[in-house]
Parts: C-alpha cells; structure tokens; sequence
C-alpha cells in the first residue's frame, strides 16, 4: 500500500579541520594527527559521564578499512584545563575491531562538576574538551540550559547551528533528536538538490564500512568538533542514521532485492553507532534511557525506530495492533513518567507526537457518514510516520499523563525539519474547550530541506499559506515557521520552561550568521503555551 514518507509530507581538535575548544566560545584547538576525528562526552550522570575519541595511529588506519594496529590510548580527566589537577586516568586498547574508536565511562566523579578531559597516544595529546556532570538526584537546580538540535544532513550545507551553540558559554549541554548522518549516496538528499558538499563515501551507506565511514566524514566537521568539545551531548537516533522512514523489519530506503537483508543492514548501522557515538546504552543494548539533573527534570530519551509498526495509509492509524514503541517501551515510558519526582519531564521523542491532519474531525463528531468513511479518529494525518500513523499508541500515552495527573511533561521532538510550538491535546477534535496534557517544541532541521527547499521556491511564499492551514484545522498548534534552518535553546526552570528558535541565515554558508526567531513558555502546571516576544 502507498503511504506518504517524510520528504513528501514535507511538500505539504582533528587533523586538518580539527576545531576542538578549550572552554565554550574559546578559540580552536590546533591540529593533531592522531585524533583526526575530535573527541566528545555524553549521558552525564551525577558520577559519570561517557568519554569518547578516535585514533588514527598509522597512516593506513582509515575508518572501515580494518587496517592498522592495535594500540594502547591513555585517557586524562582534571578540575583545570592544564590539567595539574588529574581526578581520573586511565588507559584502553583500541584497533580495527572497533574502527579505532575509544569510549570509557567515567565512574568516579563529583556531582554538578565541569571537569576538563584528553586522550593521549604515543605522547600525542588530542584536543582538550570540558564536559560535566549532572546535579545529584536530589539537588534543588534552580534552572539549566540546553541546545537542541536535529537533522544535519552533510551534503545539504555547513553546520552553522552547532557553530553557534558553541560560542555559548551558558548551556549545560546539548540534546540531539536524531538524524545526526545520513544514509542517502551522493546527490539523493541535497541543498535543493545542490550539493553543497559531498558524502563520504559517495554511495549509500548499506554495509559497516560503510556507515563507519559516513561517521568519521562527520566528524571531521570543525563546527560538530567545536560543539562536542564544548559541551555534554544527549542523543537519540531517529531512521537517517540507519535508512529512511526506518521501522522495525525495514525501511523506505532499503531494498532487500539489491541490498541485502535488512537485518543485517540495521546491525551494521547500530555497530558503528555504538563506536562513533558518545552514547551509553542501558542494560540489555537499549537506547531508551533516562538521565535526571537534580530536582529541576528528568530527560527522558525514547528510540521510536527500532520497535515501530512498518507506516501505513491513514485508514489504519487507529490500529490497536500497531505501536510505535514496542509493548516493553511503552510501559517503561509511563512507568517512569509516574514515578518522576521532579519538577518537569522531558520527554526526547525523535517525531511529533501532537496531532496534525486536515480535517481533523472526530469519528463520534462525523458520526457514521466518518465511520463509513474509514475516517480515523484524528482526521487525516499529513505525516504517517509521526505519532499521526499509531493514533492508538499516542491516545494510550496521553489517557496515561490525563488519568494520573502527571503534569509539566514537554516533548522535545525534531525530524521535520520545520519549527512548532504545540500544546498537546487529549482529543483533538474538541480542542481546546478538552484539556491540554503535555506542551510540545519541535526543532528545525540543522540543513536538511524543508519545504520551500524542497519545491525550489523563495522562502515564505509556498509555506505561508500551509502555516494558515495548518493552524486554521489544528487549534492545538501555537506557532509553525516551514523554511528556516537552525536551533532551539531551552531553558528550564522551576516556574516555567522556554525555547527560543534561532534562524541561520544561510544553511549553505560556513559564515552564516543566528539570529532569535520565536520564543515560546509553559508555565508549570499550565500544560499550555505563551509568546516570549523579548
């Protein structure tokens, strides 16, 4: 059956380039040879937080070439960027098994701290990072302040919005919603079908040299170095990293016929994740996971990819057989959920969990001329791939959050490429005279076309008028801008938490200038949305 993807719903210090910075806003590291890739920190935790690093140690230890020796790399972490003041140490072996990737896991470390950490090989020293560590569970946090950021396709443009976030000096850390690579072959998935640069390696990714060598191109990028250096990243994957419009037995872009089982091809993928990534997965090889920072929020991470229904046309959404988070995450999900003590819940959620259809009627309200119809209960989804497609998982969850009063839960979500502010409904159809239950911010993409890319026309013209549609059927949708490419920054707080958008000017220019487009507040308690106009 024909469903829509995502792309058509939408027309509706490394060697060289190294960029690693001492400190947020500092100047580049200069250039080492052996860490051609950068380095990064992720998931802190009150005691820990992830280290990661990749080593070139011979000229021929190319990423996904399984050539070059095994090699011992030591790994530093101190209270001052000189480091005369080493808190932890250590030393891991690193070779062609894991690509000559290094991950440890820092145990051994103070609550609410920044810390300064390098690796080092053969007397060489990688680019200094600053990371920290989480607030202790029960610290009373009185705000904190996180970039957020989705879809940097590497052919579509330069990564001005990373560059940005890390000339900030007042973020804890960064929260990534997924599409961090893509899998496309050169020239599939442009700047509007320009290529701003080219992937690397020039076919699609398929096999796991493959996905470790889009990896390590990624990683090459000063800005992305930049950012990783600066600050904490908390990611999740959404289908790009693996293949488009990904659910659990294949893909969009994956044809079994020509490339193999699917199997095999997402294996591959989640190896060479779990190598370039500064990520710690939960026990049993789970992404979802849960990180807290004091009182103030829990971040919920969810993975919507890997256990999802394959996407269908409109007239099945309201399936009760189908899920978008697998039996297991959904009952982890309002689990932790129910028992957050905190101010607020975060939920990282890589697509948009509110609803948005034309039409968007409810089957009682049409009767049983919209029962006849096969009409589903939330009208006409623009986007199966969205929440939109598993109506019955997205009612299960919200019914959840309404029957047991948990309140002050903000999806964080990305993948669209375009930018919302959203309260979240209990039933759409009625809305808003039925209540809000949790507020939602979608992030634009970082390059990845949007609608007027798409269609090859000048920015605000096609999209203003389907902004006009969208909130004139969704009374639910505050606020959408279609064309911009950039970042969100949250801030959260105990009496409210906030994002601002800020726009690039041109994806395509490495010098691209931000700028403030939009800021939106949820009150605690409220569930609903305010303009920030300062």
């Amino acid at each position: 059956m024909t469903t829509f993807n995502r792309r058509d719903a939408l027309k509706l210090g490394g060697a060289g380039v190294a960029a690693a910075a001492l400190l947020p806003g500092a100047a580049h590291a200069a250039p080492t040879p052996s860490f051609q890739h950068g380095i990064a920190s992720g998931d802190p935790l009150p005691h820990a937080v992830i280290l990661w690093t990749r080593v070139t140690p011979t000229p021929e230890s190319l990423p996904g070439s399984g050539n070059g020796p095994s090699v011992p790399v030591d790994w530093q972490v101190a209270t001052d960027a000189d480091f005369t003041a080493i808190v932890a140490h250590g030393t891991v072996s690193t070779g062609p098994g894991s690509d000559h990737t290094v991950k440890v896991d820092v145990a051994t470390l103070a609550p609410d701290t920044a810390y300064y950490y390098r690796f080092l090989l053969d007397g060489a020293s990688s680019p200094v990072g600053r990371t920290r560590t989480a607030p202790a569970s029960g610290a009373d946090v009185a705000g904190l302040k996180f970039g957020v950021v989705s879809c940097a396709n590497w052919e579509a443009g330069y990564f001005g919005a990373y560059r940005h976030l890390a000339a900030r000096t007042d973020l804890f850390g960064v929260i990534h919603l997924g599409d961090y690579t893509y899998e496309y072959k050169a020239g599939d998935f442009s700047a509007g079908g320009k290529i701003v640069r080219q992937n690397l390696p020039a076919n699609e990714t398929i096999t796991l040299a493959d996905y470790r060598q889009r990896h390590a191109a990624y990683k090459t990028d000063p800005d992305l170095q930049a950012l990783h250096a600066a600050y904490p990243w908390m990611i999740v994957w959404d289908d790009h990293e693996i293949a488009n419009d990904m659910w659990s037995d294949g893909a969009q872009n994956h044809d079994p016929a020509t490339e193999g089982p699917f199997a095999a091809r997402k294996a591959a993928s989640r190896q060479a994740y779990h190598e370039w990534m500064p990520v710690r997965f939960a026990a049993g090889d789970l992404l979802y996971r849960t990180l807290r920072f004091g009182r103030l929020t829990d971040l919920v991470l969810l993975d919507l990819r890997s256990y999802r229904s394959e996407q269908t046309s409109g007239v099945a959404n309201d399936d009760p057989a189908r899920t978008i988070t697998g039996d297991a995450q959904m009952a982890w999900l309002k689990e932790k959920l129910s028992e957050s003590e905190t101010r607020w819940r975060l939920v990282g959620n890589s697509v948009m969990v509110s609803p948005v259809a034309v039409g968007a009627l409810a089957t009682r309200v049409l009767g049983p001329l919209g029962q006849l119809l096969g009409i589903p209960e939330g009208g006409y989804p623009i986007n199966g791939d969205q929440w939109d497609g598993y109506s019955a998982d997205r009612k299960e969850l919200l019914n959840h959050l309404h029957d047991n009063k948990i309140t002050n839960v903000v999806f964080l979500t990305g993948d669209i490429h375009t930018s919302w502010s959203n309260e979240v409904p209990l039933d759409a159809a009625t809305y808003p005279f039925s209540p809000s239950v949790a507020t939602e911010f979608v992030v634009p993409s970082v390059t990845s076309d949007n609608i007027d890319d798409i269609l090859k026309v000048p920015a605000r013209t096609v999209s203003v008028a389907a902004e006009g549609l969208l909130s004139a059927t969704n009374r639910h949708v505050r606020w959408a801008e279609l064309d911009s490419h950039g970042y969100g920054v949250l801030d959260v707080r105990r009496e409210r938490t906030r994002m601002d958008w800020f726009f690039l000017s041109d994806r395509t220019s490495r010098t691209a200038t931000s700028a403030r487009a939009a800021g939106f507040e949820t009150p605690s308690g409220s569930q609903r949305l305010n303009r920030v106009w300062f």
